[in-house]
């Protein structure tokens, strides 16, 4: 009996309790962070890597105001030396299990720590969508890669091919050509979905060429590199074996809500519903960033949904107060 009565005291101990609890330190979890730590609330910031989410493995921002050009790493540091000076706690750490209680809700981490917020503020962001295709494992590390700022230099006087005709596709195959001897972007469709000012420098840039109506059926390799696509054109059915010695995938992303499934607040491809005040259907749970439903996914509009989740978990706290 003792000994049960230890382990209940010793739980007690270590619950740390918050007034906020972000979980996520992206645009979106560091703006939520240092809009409640300024309104005078108690806010821990848990983050499972390097504080800046998307934005670390970003090469040039040039569309967000205030910075005529920054790169993504300067700019998250920036942001995240404004977010701790009202003294938000820093905790490392992956969110594994929320457990909603009204005022009280709690989260377990992987780190064995088990905090106690009254608001919860979801900013997982989201991970890029696999191709899903043979090889692609086996190859990831080895000349398969999901981000052109952590491996493009790499791949020195190399021949690219970049997977997708989204943004990220058409952005970072641009910003390949600085490191590939060429670089060739696979898209599944005869137009790609960027903006007009990617598409425009993408296609006047002399080491970029396309490859349209075609998609990757595998990813091949010898004993230790990636060697080459087998593709299939969409249009004919033709299947062709091409060389490469780099493959960059950028076909969508994925919300991170694992730790978040037996909520009940997302939708079937698993990104967290909100109100235009970034509140669930949970009281004192809200969710920002890219991990909401959402059409545009850009710093700006986390740092927009980051404002107003901070300065809401102040009023839903100043209700739970009276």
């Amino acid at each position: 009996m003792k000994n049960k009565r230890k382990d209940v005291y010793n739980l007690a101990e270590e619950i740390q309790k918050f007034d906020v609890v972000v979980v996520g330190a992206g645009p979106a979890g560091m703006t939520a962070a240092l809009y409640a730590s300024r309104a005078n609330l108690s806010v821990a910031l848990i983050e499972r890597g390097v504080p800046g989410g998307e934005l670390v493995n970003t090469a040039d921002v040039e569309n967000y105001p205030g910075f005529k050009h920054i790169q993504g790493p300067d700019l998250a540091n920036e942001m995240y030396e404004g977010t701790m000076q009202f003294g938000v706690v820093h905790e490392f750490g992956t969110v594994t299990k929320v457990t909603p209680n009204e005022g009280a809700h709690l989260l377990e981490t992987d780190m064995g720590k088990t905090y106690q917020a009254k608001a919860v503020v979801i900013a997982t962001g989201s991970v890029h969508r696999k191709l899903g295709v043979p090889g692609e494992d086996k190859y990831a590390g080895r000349g398969v890669s999901y981000c052109a700022v952590c491996d493009g230099a790499f791949f020195r006087d190399k021949d690219l091919r970049v997977i997708g005709g989204g943004d990220s596709a058409v952005e970072e195959g641009t910003y390949l050509t600085q490191f590939g001897k060429s670089v060739n972007i696979v898209h599944r469709r005869d137009e790609l979905r960027a903006q007009k000012i990617l598409q425009d420098r993408a296609m006047a840039n002399d080491k970029i060429d396309f490859t349209w109506d075609t998609v990757v059926k595998e990813i091949k390799g010898d004993d230790m590199k990636v060697t080459g696509l087998a593709v299939e054109n969409v249009k004919t059915g033709e299947i062709t074996d091409v060389e490469a010695d780099g493959i960059f995938i950028y076909v969508g992303l994925i919300p991170n809500t694992e730790a978040f499934a037996e909520l009940n607040i997302t939708d079937e491809e698993g990104w967290v519903i909100t109100n235009d005040d970034m509140q669930t259907t949970i009281p004192g749970i809200f969710a920002i960033g890219d991990v909401r439903q959402k059409k545009l996914r850009q710093i700006s509009t986390a740092v927009g949904d980051g404002a107003i989740a901070g300065q809401e978990a102040f009023n839903y706290i100043e209700t739970l107060n009276g």
